[in-house]
């Protein structure tokens, strides 16, 4: 095999992709989202709203979605959107994960709409893209789905049970993959058809899951059976490059707020950041930040540029993020000392959405086999 041929097959990007580096379009989404999120999303208001029957706050959702255009900034101008792209959805998705937005965001404006766009359906995009029609994805695997789809006289009905539907009893729509007679096929099943709606016990309570079950429900084929595989991989590439964007802001919250807290406990008439072995501690969670920020800018950058290219990249993102994330997490508890461990402290809530997070796209082992996959090492 000759090196061009090898370079031609080569699964990682082969070029700096332009969007690397941000410019003063992105830093004035950053804070403008940061301003609206500062206001209207404390930790105070963000575990109330939590416990709200939604699970998250309707006037921030609305605010989010007028005011920042966070369901239409990564869509293509042709299809209703801004024409923007995963970076500066990404730097909404880092703000909500700094502020521990409990918004669908992650579940709406980024893998629900991705979905969507994989549909090629304009009547299911647009109401999706307007934020009045929640949508909700489920993990599509054979673990989170058990679903059969017939066909009726002028349509679909799907029975059997999603499992594990992130913001899926409070989402107006749901898609799920089912198996129909051509084979595995993805459908769109408003959540008012569903026989039963049961809210699962979930360790981070900011993110709440449901599992839904359905009896003969009317569903909307979304993608058929022939297109599953690719779709489905493109959903979750979304996935789990939304989950490392929200992961490196998470870092970033809780860093500044160990180093706002070193700054000011004192022990032995010092403050205790000022002692050798805290600086280097700070100083590694702080590298792995920075690592952390990169690979998902990185990753966002590559997908804008092709996201077919993007799928090392995206599990390189998912790998390093996540260990950053768990890394300061765990951290920022141990150094706020006593009270870190307390219910009432952000940094607890914090630490949940973490593990949280886990959960949901793989740990930083499973994204490190995907990378071992690609390469095939």
């Amino acid at each position: 095999m000759t090196s061009s041929h090898r370079d031609a097959q080569a699964p990682w990007p082969r070029s700096e992709p332009s969007a690397l580096t941000p410019g003063s379009e992105q830093a004035e989404i950053r804070e403008a989202i940061r301003g609206v999120l500062a206001k209207y999303s404390a930790i105070e208001q963000v575990r109330a709203a939590a416990d709200s029957a939604p699970g998250y706050s309707v006037d921030l959702w609305k605010r989010l979605v007028t005011d920042m255009s966070v369901t239409t900034l990564a869509v293509p101008e042709e299809a209703g959107g801004l024409g923007y792209g995963m970076v500066e959805l990404g730097i909404i998705l880092e703000e909500c994960g700094r502020a521990l937005a409990v918004e669908p965001v992650y579940q709406h404006a980024a893998v629900g709409v991705r979905a969507m766009m994989e549909a090629g359906n304009s009547n299911l995009l647009d109401e999706i893209l307007d934020g009045r029609t929640v949508v909700a994805v489920s993990a599509l695997t054979v673990e989170s789905d058990d679903l059969e789809a017939l066909r009726t006289g002028d349509g679909w009905a799907v029975s059997g049970q999603a499992r594990f539907v992130v913001g899926g009893g409070g989402a107006d729509l749901v898609v799920v993959s089912a198996r129909a007679p051509e084979g595995t096929a993805l459908f769109a099943v408003p959540t008012k058809s569903a026989s039963a709606v049961r809210d699962r016990r979930v360790v981070d309570s900011t993110r709440r899951q449901a599992d839904l079950s359905f009896d003969g429900a009317a569903a909307t084929l979304v993608v058929p059976a022939e297109k599953a595989d690719d779709a489905i991989a493109r959903i979750q590439d979304v996935a789990t490059l939304a989950l490392a964007c929200e992961n490196t802001g998470i870092a970033d919250a809780l860093l500044q707020m160990t180093l706002d807290h070193v700054k000011t406990r004192h022990q032995f008439g010092r403050p205790i950041g000022s002692f050798q072995a805290i600086k280097h501690r700070l100083a590694d969670l702080l590298i792995e930040l920075e690592r952390a920020r990169s690979a998902a800018r990185y990753a966002a950058a590559v997908h804008d540029e092709d996201p077919d290219d993007a799928r090392l990249a995206i599990a390189v993102a998912g790998a390093v993020c996540g260990d950053a994330a768990v890394h300061v997490a765990h951290e920022a508890v141990q150094l706020h000392g006593g009270v870190g461990f307390t219910w009432e402290h952000a940094a607890h809530s914090y630490f949940r959405r973490v593990l949280g997070n886990e959960a949901l796209q793989g740990d930083s082992r499973a994204h490190r086999e995907r990378i071992a996959d690609f390469l095939a090492v």
